[in-house]
């Protein structure tokens, strides 16, 4: 019933390139750590280093969990059901996302890029700075979607995820462990 763009995104070049989708979303989150070095204007290699161990643990999980989830049956159980855990997943991974960015030990390099944008360029602005971090993405979805003449992974829950996220974000900055504060570092320290 759909994924995150990013990893719509992923699967839209799996179809087109046939590459592994969990290697498709390491080299993504590889260019995603590095970009994120030229949004903060100054190299840092802790956080560059860290992102990066991230996404190779989470792109590796990805693969598992989706090969889990086929296991289970999730993919036959009906539209209703399946649109239902979709955005439910979605919602679960906004909490998570706001916990760990408040947190800010090691990020995924696509949470980092929403922080990075939402503090220093968008006042705080977490609906805004999400809809930034989606445009690649999409770029991508339709591209990969003109070449291979269809698009996969989009559905309910991607465009759930793509109208709620920030909203979810900030609601659970604010909802869920509303004591843990962002600590966004802006430099090193």
């Amino acid at each position: 019933m759909g994924s995150g763009l990013w990893t719509a995104a992923a699967v839209n070049m799996n179809h087109w390139f046939a590459w592994n989708t969990g290697l498709l979303l390491f080299t993504m989150g590889v260019i995603n750590a590095i970009t994120n070095q030229f949004l903060i204007k100054r190299f840092d290699g802790k956080r560059l280093i860290g992102e990066i161990l991230y996404v190779l643990f989470f792109s590796y999980f990805v693969n598992i969990f989706t090969s889990l989830l086929n296991r289970v049956g999730v993919p036959n159980l009906s539209i209703f059901l399946r649109a239902i855990l979709s955005c439910l997943g979605v919602v679960f991974f906004c909490i998570a996302i706001s916990l760990y960015q408040r947190a800010n030990i090691v990020m995924h390099p696509n949470d980092d890029t929403t922080n990075i944008l939402r503090f220093l360029y968008l006042k705080g602005n977490s609906t805004a700075a999400q809809i930034i971090d989606f445009v690649p993405p999409i770029i991508i979805i339709i591209v990969a979607g003109v070449a291979i003449k269809g698009v996969y992974s989009v559905n309910i829950g991607t465009l759930f995820s793509f109208i709620f996220n920030g909203i979810l974000i900030a609601s659970a900055d604010k909802w869920v462990w509303p004591g843990l504060k962002h600590n966004f570092k802006t430099t090193n320290n």
